[in-house]
């Protein structure tokens, strides 16, 4: 009766079935009570549709989602201030040669400016285009394109704008910060940016990924939240609240103004945003890219196109171009997709490198039934490349997903 009282008062009607975890809620002792209890409608900091009786080994994933956010929301301070640190650090010791450190006359970074550099950044400090590589390529083009944009995504406003606008001579269109429901902060990074010549003119949207030191962002990815939508199948809880879903309403057509809000919700924004930029020309098109997360954000985006049927935004988008980007759904979500977006002539590319880790989570076993979909170009590591069909994908390149 409790459980009923409770599900009226969060109504979650826009989703045929769901199980919501809530980590914010649970005690050490209930957090352990879950290995013992195949019921996993007794635990109150479980949210589903119905009774769930599920194998030890999925409690046993859902005691390690828990546990992990649990724990990054107690270190999130830490981790944030060390981030600082550790970047203030690495740019401390760009700006000044080992002679000026000596002296103690340093230049101190100024992690707004233009110059500052990411963690990640400093990873890979590469700014130029691939010149050789045309916008009359196609795919290739917006490929290498895209791989920029979400590289560059991590960066700070001031950078972003700068290697758009004075190394890749395009247009910058801005850099926003987007509220997440759930967590009730903006936790949603994005930029939007223009490559326009006489006959071309593409809109590029890339959300940023999960950085190391952001526990917000590390929770979304841990959160085996799932929520499915009626014919389109299951769907990761953690990235639709990333991507804008309304808490206790879901993706209703229009936006729903909320006091609480400091910042807009990702993907009414984008959507708005890109309808009246779209509007300005017949020949407009764009494409949405991101890293891990980012790419996450980026192929969730235009299943809510799918959703609300938004003509105009689907007969635009020429493509989506993601890396390192983990599952974001069951097998009939999949199914779904590839169907939808085979029907509106919408490229996919799922970029994946052999070690990296991101693309294999979360499991695609049958406890989570977590599954890619559409073309992975999958590189080894010796840096080679190899297109594969996701639904007839060779036993090599599933090992490393």
């Amino acid at each position: 009766m409790e459980k009923q009282e409770e599900s009226r008062e969060c109504d979650k009607g826009f989703s045929c079935s769901f199980m919501l975890l809530k980590p914010e809620e649970v005690k050490l002792i209930d957090l352990f009570r879950i290995l013992f209890s195949s019921n996993l409608e007794d635990r109150k900091f479980v949210d589903s549709s119905s009774e769930t009786e599920e194998s030890f080994r999925y409690r046993w994933l859902i005691f390690i989602s828990i546990l992990a956010q649990k724990m990054l929301m107690l270190t999130s301070k830490p981790m944030a201030w060390m981030g600082s640190k550790i970047e203030m650090l690495l740019n401390l010791l760009a700006i000044n040669n080992f002679l000026v450190l000596l002296r103690g006359k340093t230049k101190k970074p100024d992690k707004d400016s233009a110059t500052f550099i990411s963690f990640i950044g400093n990873m890979d400090k590469r700014m130029k285009l691939d010149s050789k590589i045309k916008p009359e390529h196609g795919c290739h083009y917006y490929s290498a394109l895209s791989m920029m944009a979400s590289k560059a995504s991590y960066e700070n406003r001031a950078y972003i704008e700068t290697i758009v606008k004075d190394h890749w001579k395009m247009e910058y269109l801005g850099f926003f910060d987007h509220w997440n429901d759930y967590q009730e902060k903006a936790t949603t990074q994005l930029f939007f940016m223009r490559d326009k010549s006489e006959n071309h003119d593409t809109i590029v949207v890339a959300f940023r990924g999960t950085e190391p030191f952001d526990a917000d962002a590390w929770c979304s990815d841990f959160d085996l939240s799932w929520y499915e939508l009626q014919g389109m199948g299951k769907i990761h809880g953690g990235f639709m609240k990333a991507l804008g879903l309304q808490k206790n309403v879901g993706w209703p057509m229009e936006y729903k103004a909320n006091e609480t809000r400091k910042e807009p919700l990702a993907y009414y924004f984008v959507r708005d945003k890109l309808k009246a930029l779209l509007s300005e020309s017949e020949n407009t098109k764009y494409i949405l890219t991101g890293h891990s997360l980012g790419g996450a954000l980026a192929i969730l985006f235009p299943s809510i196109l799918f959703l609300h049927e938004e003509k105009l935004l689907l007969q635009r988008l020429e493509g989506v171009y993601t890396y390192g980007q983990p599952r974001v759904g069951d097998e009939k979500f999949g199914k779904y997709m590839e169907s939808k977006l085979e029907e509106h002539k919408i490229h996919y590319f799922r970029i994946v490198y052999c070690n990296d880790m991101v693309p294999r989570l979360p499991y695609d076993d049958k406890d989570l039934l977590f599954k890619h979909f559409g073309t992975c170009v999958y590189y080894n590591r010796h840096y080679q490349g190899k297109k594969y069909q996701t639904r007839t994908i060779s036993h090599r390149c599933r090992q490393y997903q």
